[in-house]
This record gives structure tokens, C-alpha cells and sequence, in this order.
């Protein structure tokens, strides 16, 4: 039923879909993109000439840690002879290449390479806490199939020798990870899709079809569900190159996906002897299976650099890194086929994908009843000098509770990634947890990027 309340209880909740929204009235849904950082990581060892891409990137301690693969030749469409290399980082900011002294190159081990296997082509690994020590690390790779790895410090690494899928095609960056929050084991594979409208730009080039992405699930690493293709409603049929698929922790339940569209009809580069551009698109999801598509539109775009005009150029990685008190920081490559080919970092607010974002003259938006927990109500929110947000909780008929109305509202100005919000009237919301309740918010040049119920203490 369109009314039925939505439990939340004290998680953030981000405003990069629909769910939570009944009734927008001059006020819009916004995406907004990065910024373009320092370049990360850079060509300067000879095997890694033939170009940097499909990075992993995570916090583990003290530390960030990411594997990446390189190509030792210059034909860098011969990927089946890729190797995954490593860097950490204290910042996120500033990578270091260490000398790991496990892989022969051209006969010394002085390099930063941690796997060199036909079968684990494209590897991707995350760390998974609740595993035994030695297996600690584990990841995916393909060649004509995908096999698992494990390991216990992410640098000595033990291929299983069965692989675990077999239905391709998988070339692109397949990747997994442990959920947080159902504790199974998730995989996003390349797949194919031809069943709906296509987006601008797109033709069904590839196995009759569009590249698409399909999602397997796991117990235990070992034995996998069959690979389904996600689901994006009605949205056009684009292809979607990458997945980059992440549990976003500090929204728990949601997931975001990252997937490179290549636009293959496509090039502006006349003699460029490969079609095609790409750029960087935002997906959201509530189960992992079903992805809103909201925003069209790039949210990342190659941008006024010639050398990202061209065929998989803009593919964002999979990592997203708290760099700052309010900062995350994504990374991206750069320059595919080219000498200049690299991982460029970029950064944003933390949770401000999207927001809801009202004009100078003013604007509204009212949630659908919702049930929550806690005692106080935080905002993600960004205003204007002259702009300001106003909140009053309603009961599920649209009624404002004594005290918590728009008149015992305050005007927000200001711009804080978790700002309490405190009525004149002195009342609190921690009397209606549990019960249904709206949240109206009038809002003028304004944007409110997410919210959350919690306990004042939090």
C-alpha cells in the first residue's frame, strides 16, 4: 500500500531515490558530481606501459589499501596477460608503490606486483573480517571463467582451482565482497541484456545485445547461486561497461553502483582506431538486485580533457574512501590506450550524491510516513547565506504535532554534514519513535543531501 510506513529506524537515510519522498512541490532532485583531484597512481615502471585500470580500493587500519591491474606491454588490448600490482597509502591522497619482492619481472622481484595468473585476470579483492586468518582476503578474477582467491595479508594469494561461474561472458571487472548486512557473499559479473528501449547512443553490438551486469550470491564462498541480471525498471537500455558495486556503510541497506556507460556508436576522435566514449553513472539500491536509475544522467563526465574523449576512458573504481571530516574521495581512470593513462582521485561531501534542492523563491517536500527510533533528528544539509530549512513532523494524515509545527521551527543556515535539528517550542521527537510520522521541509536556496533519526548521545 502507497501509505504504508517505512521503517528506518536511526539509519541514514540518503536522498538519491524516491522511497522516502511523497510530494515534491517546487523543489527538485539534484545529482551532483565530483570533483577531479590529484592524479593517484601514474605509469612509471615498465609493466605497467601498457596502462592502469579496474582498481580496488579500501580502508583496512591504519591504512588504505588498493590493487590495481597493470599491463607490462604496450598492446594494451591483450588483457589476458595483465597482472594485479599494489599500493597503500596513509591519506588516501598520496599512493606509494612497494617493493613486495614476490613476482619476477624481466628477472628481478623489485616491484609492486602481488599476482601474475592468466586465471585471475582483472582481480578484485576485499577483506573479510569474520573469515579464519588465512583467509582474511579474498577475491575473484577471470579468464574464460571466474575463480576465487584467498589470503592471509592480501599480498600471497591461493588460487581455488575450480571456478565458480562459468555462464560469460565476464570481460570487465567483476567484483565481490562480503554484505555487511546479510553477511553473504556478493558477486556482480558482466552479463547481457536485450529486452527493452535503448538509450541514446546505443546499439545492440555486443552478443546481440547491450553489456549489462549480473549479481550471484553465497554462503560461503564456494558454492554461488546463478548469476541473475539486475534489474533498473523502465529505465532505457544503456551499456553498462563496469559495476564498481559498494555497500555504502554509512546508509545501512543501500548500495551503490558505479558503472562505466559506453556509449559505442560514439567517436569524436576521428582517427582513434577504437569506437566509442564512456562516462560514469550513479545507481542505488535497497536489495542489491533492484537499482533505481533516477538520475540519467552522467555523473561523471569525461569532461574538456581530449585523451578522456575516447573509447573506456571514464571508468570509476571500486572504493569509496573517508579522506576528510566531511569528504569521500572515489577514483577513477584516465587516458585508456594512452602513455598518460592513469588513477585519478575525486571527491565529494559525505553522502551528497544527490540532494533535494530547493530555489531562491522557495520550495517543499513531504516524506511518506515513516516509523524511526531515537530521541533527535540530524540533517545533511547545505544552504545559501540568505537560504534556510525548516522541518515539522507530521502524523501520517499530514496533522504537525504540538510543538514540532512549522512556526516552532527555526531557519537552518548553515552547511554541516550532521547538524541536530531543535524546535522553539522545546518539544522533542524522542516521545514518537516507534509511531508513524511525516517530515515536512520548506526550504529556500537550499539542498538537504540525507537524514537520520538517533539518540542524542550518537
Amino acid at each position: 500500500m502507497p501509505n504504508t510506513p517505512i521503517p528506518i529506524g536511526s539509519n541514514r537515510q540518503l536522498l538519491l531515490d524516491r522511497r522516502l519522498i511523497d510530494e515534491l512541490q517546487d523543489a527538485r532532485q539534484v545529482l551532483h558530481q565530483p570533483m577531479r583531484r590529484n592524479a593517484a597512481v601514474r605509469i612509471d615502471h615498465p609493466w605497467e606501459e601498457g596502462g592502469l585500470a579496474y582498481a580496488v580500493l579500501f580502508k583496512d587500519g591504519d591504512r588504505f589499501r588498493a590493487w590495481y591491474r597493470c599491463i607490462p606491454h604496450a598492446d594494451n588490448n591483450k588483457t589476458d596477460r595483465a597482472c594485479t600490482a599494489y599500493v597503500e597509502s596513509s591519506d588516501g591522497i598520496t599512493w606509494h608503490k612497494p617493493e613486495l619482492g614476490l613476482i619476477d619481472f624481466q628477472g628481478s622481484t623489485a616491484n609492486n606486483l602481488v599476482i601474475d595468473d592468466p586465471d585471475l585476470v582483472n582481480f578484485s579483492p576485499f577483506l573479510d573480517p569474520q573469515a579464519p586468518e588465512q583467509e582474511r582476503y579474498k577475491g575473484i578474477g577471470r579468464r574464460g571463467a571466474i575463480y576465487t582467491a584467498t589470503s592471509p595479508d592480501g599480498f600471497h594469494w591461493r588460487k581455488n582451482p575450480e571456478p565458480v561461474q562459468t555462464e560469460g561472458p565476464f570481460d570487465s571487472h567483476n567484483i565481490a565482497f562480503r554484505d555487511p548486512w546479510t553477511g553473504q557473499y556478493i558477486m556482480y559479473t558482466r552479463g547481457i541484456r536485450s529486452d527493452g528501449e535503448l538509450g541514446h547512443g546505443a546499439t545492440c553490438a555486443f552478443k546481440e545485445g547491450v553489456r549489462w551486469i549480473r549479481r550471484a550470491t553465497s554462503d560461503d564462498f564456494v558454492h554461488w547461486s546463478p548469476l541473475e541480471a539486475i534489474d533498473t525498471g523502465d529505465a532505457p537500455l544503456e551499456h553498462m561497461y563496469t559495476n564498481s558495486c559498494v555497500p555504502y556503510e554509512r546508509s545501512p541497506g543501500l548500495y551503490l553502483m558505479f558503472p562505466s556507460r559506453f556509449v559505442n556508436s560514439r567517436s569524436p576522435t576521428p582517427d582513434w582506431p577504437y569506437p566509442g566514449v564512456n562516462d560514469g553513472v550513479l545507481m542505488s539500491s535497497h536489495d542489491g538486485l533492484h537499482f533505481d536509475r533516477l538520475f540519467p544522467e552522467a555523473f561523471v563526465r569525461p569532461g574538456p580533457d581530449p585523451g578522456n574523449w575516447h573509447d573506456r576512458s571514464v571508468y570509476i573504481m571500486r572504493g569509496l574512501l573517508h579522506t576528510g571530516p566531511a569528504e569521500l574521495s572515489l577514483y577513477m581512470t584516465e587516458h585508456w590506450r594512452m602513455p598518460t593513462s592513469c588513477i585519478r582521485r575525486l571527491t565529494m561531501r559525505l553522502d551528497g550524491f544527490a540532494s533535494v534542492q530547493a530555489p531562491y523563491r522557495g520550495g517543499q517536500f513531504t516524506t511518506k510516513p515513516l516509523i524511526f527510533s531515537g530521541d533527535q533528528l540530524r540533517l545533511n544539509m547545505s544552504t545559501s547565506a540568505a537560504g534556510s530549512i525548516r522541518v515539522e513532523v507530521q502524523d501520517e494524515n499530514g496533522k504537525p504535532f504540538p510543538g514540532l509545527s512549522l512556526a516552532d521551527s527555526p531557519e537552518l543556515f548553515q552547511d554541516q554534514t550532521d547538524l541536530a535539528v531543535q524546535w522553539e517550542s522545546g518539544a522533542e521527537v524522542g516521545p514518537l519513535a516507534g509511531r508513524p510520522v511525516r517530515l515536512r521541509f520548506v526550504m529556500y536556496d537550499a539542498d538537504l543531501y540525507a537524514l537520520r533519526f538517533c539518540r542524542r548521545e550518537e
